[in-house]
């Protein structure tokens, strides 16, 4: 007897702990008050593989989290450019998900460091793109201005005592958002759950253990309180867990966005997850879906001086003033959103300070003050001074006044193109071809008509597809005197109107980055594509396309690659690059082209300083190319640097 306990006290300590049987969990029995035995921090410690077992029908189920991120992405419009914050993403299902349908920018956090290293271990098993953190919803660990959408799903809302540790939350989304940021918002129905909790329930959850459910409302009615006993079939209870829940209703969840600083708070329904357990569902039986925009001005940025090799100022249209070739003369939220976007590229621009200028009252002193302090001016406005699209060539004017190196065409480029009929001439010369056309005075009543019909009637100054509209495409004589008429009198438009044959073939945009014949870039050239469009409508990318959001053709157009025959393709690129010089374009340029049936392509517009917005003609040839929008951006300002001899 004494050798035999002396082998067994040399054993190795681990092995003698291994036969120590584990203690069981203490249940407290039947208890009248829920309330009173949920911890404050309950969520620090309850996320765990339990709460895999319990919730797994849900939480775990592919075939539920794929449905959801349709929906999720359908209501927020997700683009896969667009910064993501996974917000108490738990195991991570929906950042997985985005990742497997290819949204590379998307980041997780969560406050459980087993659900948190689940996650991680996922994405390194299938060699997913998504960043994984721990941290506290309250304080998070983002600089500002960071993520483009955060959402917080699978009813991970309304966990604290006290809703402004929920305000705190929100408050801190509206933080780590971009200006024009959304939230998405996945949250348990307050109001149903409060007139249809189950008060008790149990189920099986696995083949040895099964979970019994008490639940109670709070004494102010406002959290539902949730009691978990789990038990193993043999070993008996391993978990008696107490949680709780705010029961946000629609207005509650509404005032708390808006306190937050949200705008254009929006319902999107209600959604019910397809349990394969098909038991009780809980605090997911019912949830409501609710996103929201925040407006806000970008965060001021210490600049690093050190980090810093160039200063940038951008000089951009003046919202404050009236513009005449927007539909209301006046710079609305797709205007603002659209500014907000391109200060969010600049800022991923490496290497930059940028500062910027829109106010043009004391636009002429602004520029005095930093001549010398800024390496060049980043010229977008293309509205014109005082948004007048007849001074859009005064700005570079006024900086070569002034001294200040500048990105983009010269003054005499941009009056070069911004006559039709002159840049017609010019590649008439040049061996280019065009369209057949003529040209009406302001004064003729009166017209001969050298060809037939279609014909596309055209204001011949101006540029934004100002005045050409559905009805610009005429099929008759007395159309055409219509649509001339239209244009006078709607528009307001008294310049000479050019006419030219219609041409029904391929609509074709090409794009060059860099400056001839020194480095540049041809984009990927596309096309319209019309087949969405209702038949009766004709085929042209006008006013109606870009300006007005209720429009068909706002709706069905879509650009394409062009997919030409070599040799077509060719030639259009080297008249492109020939034009490009001629007309003095520097730095990025677009050039607008139509085949006719027979598939041969004629020249109808160039245009310097092209559309420079995050969603235009430009940005879609350089997403072909593999270029994000800040990249495009970076692209067009090194090819000035290039030109003017500035080292960044």
């Amino acid at each position: 007897m004494i050798e035999e306990k002396t082998q067994e006290t040399d054993k190795p300590p681990e092995r003698r702990r291994r036969r120590i049987p584990a203690a069981r969990a203490r249940c407290l029995g039947p208890l009248s008050d829920l309330e009173s035995h949920v911890a404050p921090d309950w969520w620090s410690r309850i996320f765990n593989s339990y709460y895999m077992k319990t919730d797994g029908d849900v939480v775990d189920d592919l075939a539920i989290t794929r449905k959801e991120d349709d929906l999720f992405t359908s209501v927020l419009g997700l683009k896969k450019e667009e910064v993501v914050l996974d917000l108490c993403c738990g195991q991570g299902r929906h950042s997985l998900e985005l990742a497997r349908r290819g949204f590379t920018r998307v980041e997780g956090l969560d406050r459980s460091h087993y659900l948190i290293q689940r996650a991680k271990a996922q994405a390194a098993k299938e060699g997913l793109p998504v960043k994984f953190r721990e941290g506290d919803a309250r304080k998070l660990p983002y600089p500002p201005d960071q993520f483009d959408v955060v959402m917080i799903l699978g009813n991970s809302f309304g966990y604290f005592e006290s809703s402004k540790d929920d305000l705190l939350v929100l408050k801190e989304v509206a933080r780590v958002l971009k200006p024009w940021g959304r939230i998405l918002l996945d949250l348990a129905d307050g109001e149903y759950l409060r007139a249809h909790y189950v008060p008790r329930s149990w189920e099986w959850i696995d083949a040895k253990h099964f979970v019994c459910r008490e639940r109670a409302l709070s004494a102010d009615r406002q959290r539902l309180i949730s009691r978990e006993v789990i038990v193993h079939t043999e070993k008996g209870v391993e978990v008696d867990q107490f949680y709780a829940e705010r029961l946000y209703t629609p207005e509650l969840i509404r005032s708390l966005l808006e306190e937050a600083g949200f705008q254009e708070v929006s319902f999107h329904g209600s959604l019910t997850p397809d349990s394969a357990r098909g038991q009780d569902l809980g605090m997911m039986e019912r949830r409501i879906l609710v996103s929201a925009r925040i407006r806000k001005e970008w965060a001021p940025v210490k600049s690093r001086k050190k980090n810093v090799s160039t200063q940038v100022a951008v000089v951009m249209g003046d919202p404050s003033k009236p513009d005449p070739l927007k539909p209301f003369m006046v710079f609305d939220d797709d205007d603002l959103y659209t500014i907000d976007r391109l200060k969010a590229a600049l800022k991923e621009c490496t290497g930059y300070s940028f500062t910027y200028l829109s106010r043009h009252e004391t636009l002429i002193q602004d520029l005095m003050r930093l001549k010398g302090k800024v390496d060049y001016v980043f010229n977008l406005c293309d509205e014109g001074f005082f948004n007048d699209p007849r001074k859009e060539l005064h700005v570079p004017a006024l900086l070569e006044m002034l001294g200040i190196p500048y990105t983009g065409a010269t003054p005499q480029g941009l009056a070069f193109c911004y006559d039709k009929s002159l840049v017609r001439g010019v590649a008439k010369e040049m061996g280019v071809p065009v369209p057949r056309a003529f040209f009406i005075d302001p004064t003729s009543i009166v017209f001969e008509v050298p060809f037939g019909f279609p014909m596309i009637v055209k204001p011949n100054l101006g540029d934004s597809s100002f005045g050409i509209t559905q009805k610009s495409v005429v099929w008759s004589l007395d159309e055409l005197s219509a649509c001339i008429s239209e244009i006078r009198d709607t528009f307001g438009y008294e310049k000479p109107v050019l006419v030219e044959e219609f041409l029904t073939g391929k609509d074709l945009t090409v794009g060059i980055i860099g400056n001839p014949t020194d480095d540049y870039m041809v984009l990927p050239i596309v096309e319209e594509d019309y087949s969405a469009l209702p038949p009766e409508l004709p085929r042209i990318c006008g006013y109606e396309a870009k300006w007005l959001p209720d429009s068909p053709y706002w709706k069905a157009l879509r650009s394409i690659p062009a997919g030409l025959p070599e040799e077509t393709e060719k030639s259009i690129v080297e008249w492109c690059v020939r034009l490009f010089e001629r007309l003095e374009c520097r730095d990025y340029a677009r050039f607008d082209w139509r085949c006719d049936a027979d598939g041969n392509p004629y020249l109808l517009e160039v245009n310097p300083n092209p559309g420079w917005c995050w969603d235009g003609h430009l940005a879609k040839m350089a997403r072909l190319a593999g270029m994000e929008y800040p990249r495009m951006l970076e692209a067009i300002l090194k090819a000035a640097e290039k030109r003017l001899g500035i080292r960044s």
